[in-house]
């Protein structure tokens, strides 16, 4: 089986190559100097074939800047997935596209995690472009596998010479931590910032290797058994969060008193894109497609954090 990875410098491609690498699997990384995704001629020319599963990590992910920059979002995020799904269309490969729990709107009442046939309302730019882009790819290659996930951060960077750990080389200063959410309440903490977090966002908190593993069992599914059919999958951290539950474990597993979190609504927080009230994703399609469920979000702010099992039960 071959792998082909596009956006590869990003935060999910870069753990996809890396995990990919651990399996001995060969995975071919393109970043966006190595193929212009929304080049129709770029895409065209793609070295593919009947055994290669390709996973689209590339995307304009920078939500509050869609909304000013629709032709930009659209592009990456729309125009690409239906390019690459001709591509992948036309050689036999096969396309997994990697999408949002943006896509959606107002939760079920009463609140329940979405399933992948649940019906869409994307409220914001970087949601409807998303969505575009799984309409997209499906119309040019049913066969196209679309997998959508939420709120996924990696925590860490490895820091230099391989050192670390909460007080060292990832602490006070900054050095080593991602910029994502997961990261920035770990640079906070050390720096003896208490920060107001939202408290009235609900969703899947996804660790970034967990998913890049997750994806690449499908890959491995789709390679063994190349005519298992496409659609929608949901693949995200098991339970349940708000984004200052996520806070409030970041700060303890670095060893800073939780209580220096405060709670604060979307209001008091506004920003040009709006998110979604309720995105917790279910797994239920995932499971019955006979993949692994993606661990309980605190287990893997854990193993993101190096903190020790229990920690914020």
């Amino acid at each position: 089986m071959d792998v082909v990875v596009t956006g590869a410098a990003g935060q999910l491609g870069s753990a996809l190559v890396a995990a990919a690498r651990e399996r001995g699997i060969e995975a071919r990384g393109l970043r966006r100097a190595d193929l212009d995704v929304t080049s129709p001629h770029a895409v065209a020319g793609l070295d593919l074939g009947p055994r290669t599963v390709l996973i689209n990590c590339a995307a304009h992910t920078a939500v509050d800047a869609a909304e000013s920059a629709p032709q930009a979002a659209g592009a990456l995020n729309a125009l690409a997935p239906g390019l690459l799904a001709r591509r992948c269309a036309a050689t036999g490969a096969r396309l997994v596209q990697v999408s949002t729990d943006y896509v959606f709107g107002t939760a079920p009442v009463p609140p329940r995690p979405w399933e992948p046939g649940d019906p869409t309302g994307p409220a914001s730019v970087y949601g409807r472009t998303k969505l575009d882009g799984e309409r997209a790819a499906l119309a040019e290659d049913p066969r196209t596998v679309v997998v959508r996930t939420a709120w996924v951060y990696t925590g860490r960077r490895p820091a230099p010479g391989g050192a670390g750990g909460a007080n060292g080389a990832n602490g006070a200063g900054g050095v080593g931590w991602a910029p994502d959410f997961v990261g920035t309440m770990g640079r906070l903490a050390g720096q003896g910032v208490d920060p107001k977090v939202v408290d009235d966002q609900t969703g899947s908190p996804t660790y970034a290797p967990d998913l890049a593993a997750g994806l690449l069992d499908l890959a491995e599914l789709l390679g063994v058994d190349p005519t298992r059919p496409g659609g929608v999958l949901h693949a995200a951290g098991g339970g349940a969060a708000s984004w200052f539950d996520v806070a409030r474990g970041v700060f303890e597993r670095v060893g800073a008193d939780p209580g220096r979190v405060s709670p604060c609504t979307t209001a008091e927080f506004p920003r040009p894109a709006p998110r979604p009230a309720y995105s917790v994703l279910s797994s239920r399609a995932w499971v019955d497609a006979g993949l692994r469920p993606l661990p309980d979000w605190r287990d893997a702010l854990d193993r993101a954090l190096g903190a020790p099992r229990g920690t914020d039960r």
